[in-house]
């Protein structure tokens, strides 16, 4: 049975995404598996946090990753490779 994903997950695979290229929400939206509301909350929060940039081009907002957006997921990426995580 596949388990449910903590929020710092989402939020991460989020910041992931977005690093990866993929800007527009609803690109982002299924890449991430999440419905509408969920992402928009945790996009604002991203924004809010500093960790995305929003922009508007011709209609449609689009996001990128900031500095400090990749500083983070560079810090949990050095976690989870010292962490090894086993199945029970």
């Amino acid at each position: 049975m596949a388990r449910k994903r903590s929020r710092l997950q989402i939020y991460l695979e989020v910041l992931r995404v977005i690093k990866k290229g993929v800007q527009k929400p609803t690109n982002i939206m299924y890449k991430c598996n999440l419905s509408w509301i969920p992402l928009m909350e945790i996009l604002k929060s991203l924004i809010n946090q500093g960790l995305i940039d929003a922009s508007n081009h011709s209609k449609r907002k689009e996001y990128e990753i900031t500095e400090k957006g990749l500083n983070v997921l560079r810090y949990f990426q050095k976690a989870e490779d010292l962490i090894v995580v086993e199945e029970i």
